[in-house]
């Protein structure tokens, strides 16, 4: 019997709150290193699609995190008492740049707050609609899906992922080393256990490695989309994650021109599953 009490959860609905934060050149600087790019950002310079990830991030005390590195339950977030969370997707609109040493805002909001419940046992979704402003100007405007699950049941079996294409237009080999892994999560101050601590990882939650962040798989995505178009402009991007990515094996990044600017994008695992899917649309230089 379900233990989730949906009608408390979504009182959270409509819950909003706003971040300021200065966009500073660090950030972006370790991030281009992370991902080997020879690029420095400097005050005025436009900073990349997603990038802004690295920003406006809340941040707690040691004392108030739970088991598995993220703040205790409660807050802005629904108290979901779920173990397994994971960034299932989003849905984005880059409408104005966002600029190295710009003083702007995020306004996030709690859309919606689901339950169902499947062979694999609870699943919550939690939609959040974050804005980010420059001033009056809405400058990104982004929908966010997380999901929240039970840990695995050993006695059911679990669904074979989809293959991943086997042709694209361009791609990219990615070696997902603990290291990268650490440099993402200390620059979005991510402190879940399932990104650096592999007993907690294997032996709590049950993941077959360290899992490689959602976000971060959507940020190659979206760099790669820019080492073959790098003057271009990316207007709109959207992604949904399909299958765990570990630090075991390697992945690849893959891009396909379909047409009216518009480019699909993944995420090949190693042994030919398809981990993540997006879709983007690009406005060429005038």
């Amino acid at each position: 019997m379900s233990t989730i009490d949906i009608e408390h959860l979504q009182s959270w609905q409509n819950r909003s709150e706003t971040r300021d934060d200065l966009i500073a050149s660090f950030p972006a600087n370790a991030l281009a290193m992370t991902l080997d790019r020879d690029e420095i950002y400097e005050i005025g310079d436009t900073l990349p699609p997603l990038w802004h990830w690295l920003h406006f991030l809340p941040i707690h005390k040691l004392s108030d995190s739970g088991y598995d590195g993220h703040a205790a339950l409660g807050g802005f977030l629904p108290p979901v008492p779920l173990p397994r969370r994971m960034w299932a997707g989003s849905r984005l609109d880059f409408r104005a740049p966002v600029c190295i040493g710009a003083s702007l805002s995020k306004r996030s909001t709690v859309k919606s707050v689901r339950h169902k419940s499947g062979r694999s046992g609870d699943l919550v979704f939690v939609t959040l609609i974050h804005e980010v402003f420059d001033g009056d100007t809405l400058c990104i405007s982004e929908e966010q899906d997380i999901v929240y699950r039970a840990l695995p049941d050993p006695d059911v079996p679990i669904a074979a992922p989809s293959p991943a294409p086997e042709r694209s237009d361009f791609s990219r080999k990615i070696d997902p080393d603990p290291v990268l892994l650490f440099r993402y999560s200390a620059l979005t101050f991510n402190g879940h256990r399932i990104h650096y601590d592999h007993p907690f990882c294997t032996g709590t939650e049950g993941y077959g490695g360290l899992v490689v962040h959602g976000p971060l798989l959507a940020t190659l995505m979206l760099d790669l989309l820019r080492r073959e178009y790098p003057a271009s402009e990316v207007t709109h991007f959207e992604f949904r994650a399909l299958a765990p990515v570990f630090d075991t094996q390697h992945f690849s990044v893959h891009g396909t021109y379909v047409q009216d600017n518009k480019i699909t994008l993944w995420i090949a695992r190693e042994d030919g599953a398809l981990a993540m899917q997006g879709h983007a649309t690009i406005k060429e230089p005038t």
